[in-house]
């Protein structure tokens, strides 16, 4: 079994023990997932949130406190994501940022930098795989040591996609999640497409009931 010091991403009370962490990642319609245990309990929820302008989510505990905001960089040619501590977007509460390395990715590969490092260039992790085929590892730097790895997907009928993660000891799973939510939101842009769709029908649904109200007043 691998080493290396504790890397505390989210924060240190997700950092995972002596032994590997296994968890289970679900993944309902909406960029909705539900992360439990082996014995299915919800260990943490992601869910969009606000997404009529900016593509962002939002990493929650079991029951539902918010943990850490994810959010798309705007205009960014290397599909940039922001995370930040609790519900904040202000850039001294940056956690960590991701960037695709190519403008075109047939396989995945991101990079990720820590806020509180100086990398001189390099990354501090590196995410390679593809999503769809449940074969994402999340390394750390440019090295081979794997500290958190994605197996392959299962079938069930109740959600869109179930996945397995081995989560390797002194990782932060909550910053394992984060990663893992936005890889989910590069390869499947089009589901933000949808949320907004949906959002803006139940602002107008509101709308038209306000009015409607008024005219039986």
């Amino acid at each position: 079994m691998m080493s290396f010091a504790p890397l505390s991403m989210v924060g240190p009370e997700f950092i995972v023990p002596k032994q590997p962490l296994e968890i289970i990642v679900l993944k309902y319609p909406g960029r909705n997932l539900v992360i439990t245990d082996t014995n299915h309990t919800i260990l943490l929820k992601v869910k969009p949130h606000d997404t009529t302008f900016h593509h962002q989510l939002e990493l929650l505990d079991a029951d539902g406190n918010p943990i850490a905001m994810l959010r798309e960089k705007k205009l960014s040619m290397h599909s940039t994501w922001n995370v930040f501590k609790g519900e904040s977007k202000k850039d001294s509460d940056m956690i960590f940022s991701t960037k695709s390395e190519h403008l075109i990715q047939f396989k995945l590969n991101v990079s990720v930098t820590l806020a509180n490092t100086r990398s001189n260039g390099s990354c501090d992790m590196r995410i390679k795989g593809k999503w769809a085929k449940g074969s994402i590892t999340i390394y750390m730097g440019d090295s081979s040591t794997a500290i958190a790895q994605m197996h392959k997907p299962q079938k069930v009928k109740s959600v869109k996609d179930k996945f397995t993660v081995t989560i390797q000891p002194n990782m932060d799973y909550a910053g394992v999640v984060a990663l893992f939510a936005i890889v989910d939101a590069m390869e499947h842009p089009d589901e933000a497409k949808n949320n907004s769709a949906l959002e803006a029908a139940g602002a107008t649904a509101k709308v038209l009931n306000a009015i409607g109200s008024l005219g039986n007043a």
